[in-house]
Formats: C-alpha cells, sequence, structure tokens
C-alpha cells in the first residue's frame, strides 16, 4: 500500500466555471444591463470568462421618443405657469371690480345727500320768497295810495294824530328832545298822543306795552310800532295808513314818514 493512500487530498474542488453575458436594452426609454450564465461541471477545464456588453445604439426613434419626452412635460410646466397666472390674474380683477364697486356706491350715496341737500335748500328758499312776497302783496293791499296821500280810515281822534304827526316830518331828531323843534322817537309818540288826550310813558321800553298787543298782519291806524321785544324796545313809531309809520328815525334822517319795509317792526301795540 502506498503511504500516501489514506491521506485525504487537500485540493479544494474546483468551482463550476461560468459563463457569463451582459446585455443590454432599452425599455421605456432607460437603459436596462443583464447579466447571464451557465454553470459548468466541476471537472470541467476552466475556460476564461467570456463576458459581453451590448450597448443600445442611439437611433433616431429613440431620439425623437426623448425629445417629445421633454417637450411634454416642458409643455405641462408651461400650463401650469399659466394657469397659475390666469388665477392670479382673475383673483387681482375680482379684488379690483369690488373695489371699484363699493366705491361708485359711496359716490352715489354722497351725491344722493348732496342732491337732497341741494332741493330742501331750494324749497326752503322758496317758502321765504313767497313769505316775504305775501308780506310785500298785504302791504300794497293797505296802501290805498302813494305816501303823501290823505290817511283812508282815520276819523276823529285818529285823524288828529296823523295830523299833528305829519306836521312834525322833517324837524330834527336829538336824543333826548321832547319839541316843538326837536323830537327823539317816544317823544314824538308821547306828544302825538297827547294831543288827542292820551297820556304814555316817556321812554320806548314802556310805550311797547302801554296797550294792547296786536299782529303786523292786523294793523290799524294810530298802532304805535315797536323794534326790539315787548317792554325793552329800543325804538318806537306810529303806524299812520297805507302800509307807513311816521318816526323819529335818527340824526340823519330827521322826522320821516316810510313804509314798513323801510324797517320792518318787531311788533305793534294798539292804545285806541
Amino acid at each position: 500500500m502506498s503511504p500516501n493512500a489514506a491521506i485525504p487530498s487537500h485540493r479544494k474542488p474546483r468551482r463550476s466555471a461560468s459563463s457569463r453575458a451582459l446585455r443590454a436594452g432599452v425599455t421605456g426609454g432607460i437603459i436596462t444591463l443583464a447579466v447571464t450564465g451557465a454553470s459548468m461541471p466541476a471537472g470541467a477545464a476552466e475556460k476564461p470568462v467570456s463576458e459581453t456588453q451590448e450597448m443600445p445604439t442611439i437611433t433616431s426613434a429613440l431620439s425623437t421618443s426623448l425629445a417629445k419626452s421633454a417637450d411634454t412635460a416642458q409643455q405641462m410646466a408651461l400650463d401650469y405657469e399659466l394657469q397659475a397666472a390666469q388665477d392670479t390674474a382673475t383673483t387681482q380683477a375680482t379684488e379690483a371690480a369690488t373695489k371699484a364697486k363699493a366705491d361708485a356706491d359711496r359716490k352715489a350715496e354722497a351725491e344722493k345727500k348732496a342732491e337732497q341737500a341741494r332741493k330742501a335748500k331750494e324749497e326752503k328758499a322758496a317758502q321765504e320768497r313767497a313769505s316775504r312776497s305775501s308780506e310785500r302783496t298785504s302791504l300794497r293791499a293797505m296802501s290805498a295810495s302813494s305816501d303823501d296821500s290823505p290817511v283812508t280810515g282815520a276819523t276823529g281822534s285818529t285823524a288828529s294824530l296823523v295830523s299833528f304827526l305829519r306836521a312834525q316830518i322833517g324837524k330834527s331828531y336829538v336824543l333826548g328832545a321832547s319839541g316843538p323843534s326837536a323830537y327823539d322817537c317816544s317823544s314824538l309818540v308821547q306828544a302825538a298822543y297827547r294831543t288827542i288826550g292820551i297820556d304814555l310813558p316817556r321812554t320806548s321800553q314802556p310805550q311797547s306795552t302801554a296797550g294792547t298787543q296786536v299782529s303786523m298782519s292786523n294793523l290799524q291806524v294810530g298802532d304805535i310800532l315797536y323794534w326790539g321785544s315787548a317792554g325793552s324796545a329800543y325804538h318806537v313809531a306810529v303806524y299812520v295808513g297805507n302800509g307807513n309809520f311816521i318816526g323819529a328815525q335818527n340824526s340823519s334822517t330827521g322826522i320821516v314818514e316810510k313804509p314798513l319795509s323801510y324797517s320792518q317792526p318787531t311788533g305793534a301795540v294798539r292804545v285806541l
């Protein structure tokens, strides 16, 4: 027996050789690689590994496909940008329209109020004009003739009163004077009434309450006219008919006969 017959071999068994092939392809525009091989028996002689690599050829069709994919992606991006821009423009237009409508509503309301105020002012002015016209008509109705015509409706004591007053026209106004060449307003009224036997207070304040208060639309010859409030009047004169009065007005005019419109009295008191 050989001395080495029982000693096992320490040589490692040969590995099965495999032949590998590397193949490439294109799937959905993506390059793929695959390795294939075949097992060889253990005892087979090792052969050099045969490795192959097949790379795809870039054809015009592939280029066109890739270009279309890129164009599609770019077009989608552009579409998204366009839609976003349209949405922004729509929002801005809506906000601008809302603001414009609110401004228009405020302007219309202001114009409406201004128009109402204008109409109210015109109506008030028309009423005032109508009132003044009515007063002038009333005064003209009371006037039967010119300022120098004889007094109508004055008889007896009233005629004597008016006659005395007319005789004083043209004389001077002097504050505190009591005639016969000069008077102030209240002394002239006192002197006129004294000629028909009626004594009146000396000053205008008590003269404005010496009789019965009457309205300016119901005047009679001989009524005492006053300016200011009753009891504290600052001026007096006598109504002589025809819409006129006689009074000692001031130092510039002296004693004159004037229409009521010359200086509208505040009120009147009736003594006769």
